[in-house]
């Protein structure tokens, strides 16, 4: 992102208030951006992923009256905040006004202005005051600065890609299950930012209209969740990556896949088949490769060994399974996917942080990773293009090995990778777990995807890690210029 695309600016206006604004053209109608920041989902597309927000309550969109009551992580502690939304001038502006919170005073107008009939300017403009008079300034006006500049990079760039990669065509009414993981999370607000409405399978009890009991154990499942559906997506299973395998856990794994998988089918196939969704998207992962040392692994090679690689193929025979029936079918074999919001990336950053990080084991061992902008725009032509089948790798198209990981990760937070983690304390720790996952070798590509000419957001693993941890480049790989009052 250049100076030019994002500008931030930063004023003194009296001796306790401030203004931050900056400024972003978008290749779209006023209108299209306008509508898209009032469509669910919004707020939570744009939190950038390492911070540490909840909304907990959420009423009237974004027009005069409408609040929003969240909480977010300030240091050790939790703040809470409420948030009104006034002067809301459709197609053109509207400003949230903080009711309770941690500032003495914040109001940030969002404003879309066109530029001729296919592109507009979409500004941020904020008016604060730090909490604590002279003081608080003196203490907290350079950390506050920083933040707004770095938050709103990363949300000028979610926007600006998110609407001008938009694919056409008619919006999907989308059931999923596991909506409530990381990925799932993301993938709705995605989804609904784009147009599609989406539904989500929950195992308590439903909070909204969009919310739909199962029991995938059971094999139970609300037959209302399925009207009108034009897609599933099946996310749940238990997270591979929770602790030591011991054979309870093991057969947890395993069983929180096949029997949320065969209680989605078993309740496709038994609805008519006019009623029936147009397609089936399933999770899946790499590890049906097993370890496969150097060799690149395309979305057709065989299955490997070893307990992924039989979690795997159990999980997408399943799945495929719909294939008969004549349902169209895609399973996403997902790599190593980047965000501090939770996985690989956020345990690893605070050590790399510490300046502890570095290699594991030989450094050696392949690694297959995705972008999460990646992976949310994969599941979504997944579940619109019609030519879409079978099993797709789920992975950049420039996989490292974990010395190159390492070595990039300490470049990007300036901060020495050379403290390496023996292979043999990662096995007396995690045993068969961190052999699989972490000292496994998977070199894994996108050739499937790359033939339907799908386009990578972040294709470089430096790009991906500065936009997930809000380092943002100028795009020749050196800081972007920060501008001062």
């Amino acid at each position: 992102m250049t100076r030019a695309e994002f500008a931030p600016d930063l004023k003194l206006t009296t001796m306790t208030d401030e203004i931050f604004q900056c400024t972003m053209r978008i290749e779209r109608p006023a209108a299209e951006v306008f509508a898209w920041h009032e469509r669910p989902g919004a707020f939570a597309r744009l939190n950038p992923p390492w911070e540490r927000v909840e909304v907990t309550a959420h009423h009237g969109g974004i027009r005069d009256g409408a609040r929003v009551t969240l909480r977010t992580k300030v240091g050790p502690a939790w703040a809470g905040w409420e948030i009104l939304h006034r002067d809301y001038i459709a197609g053109r502006q509207f400003r949230d006004v903080q009711v309770h919170g941690p500032f003495a005073k914040w109001e940030h107008l969002h404003l879309i202005e066109p530029a001729g009939p296919t592109a507009c300017v979409l500004t941020d403009e904020i008016h604060y005051r730090l909490p604590g008079g002279v003081v608080g300034r003196w203490g907290g006006a350079g950390f506050v600065r920083r933040k707004l500049e770095r938050t709103f990079a990363y949300r000028h760039a979610v926007t600006k890609a998110d609407l001008e990669r938009a694919q056409p065509g008619e919006k999907k009414r989308v059931l999923i299950s596991g909506g409530s993981g990381l990925i799932g999370r993301a993938l709705t607000a995605f989804l609904q930012t784009q147009g599609h409405e989406v539904r989500r399978l929950v195992r308590s009890q439903p909070q909204g209209r969009d919310e739909f009991r199962w029991h995938p154990a059971k094999g139970e499942i609300d037959p209302a969740a399925l009207a009108g559906v034009d897609a599933v997506v099946n996310l749940s299973g238990e997270n591979i990556a929770g602790g030591r395998w011991t054979a309870a856990r093991k057969a947890e794994i395993l069983a929180s896949r096949l029997e949320s998988t065969r209680t989605l089918a078993s309740a496709i196939a038994a609805l008519a088949p006019a009623a029936r969704p147009e397609v089936l998207v399933s999770a899946s992962g790499v590890g049906f490769y097993g370890e496969r040392g150097d060799d690149p692994m395309g979305d057709e090679e065989k299955r490997g060994t070893g307990f992924l690689a039989d979690v795997v193929e159990a999980w997408e025979r399943e799945a495929l399974a719909l294939e008969k029936l004549g349902l169209r079918t895609v399973c996403v074999r997902t790599g190593v996917v980047l965000t501090p919001a939770g996985g690989a990336l956020a345990k690893m950053a605070p050590i790399f942080r510490a300046g502890l990080g570095g290699r594991i084991g030989s450094g050696r061992q392949w690694m297959s990773w995705i972008g999460p902008d990646d992976l949310l725009a994969i599941y979504t032509r997944a579940i619109c293009d019609r030519s879409w089948r079978g099993a797709f790798n789920a992975v950049a198209p420039g996989p490292v090995t974990n010395a190159e990981f390492a070595a990039t990760l300490g470049r990007v937070l300036h901060r020495p990778a050379v403290l390496p983690l023996p292979a043999w304390a990662l096995r007396f720790v995690f045993g068969q777990m961190g052999e699989e996952t972490v000292l496994g070798s998977v070199r894994a590509v996108p050739g499937k995807l790359e033939q339907t000419g799908f386009s990578f957001r972040q294709p470089s693993l430096e790009g991906a890690l500065r936009h997930v941890l809000g380092l943002q480049t100028d795009g020749s790989g050196a800081r972007a210029p920060r501008l001062h009052p």
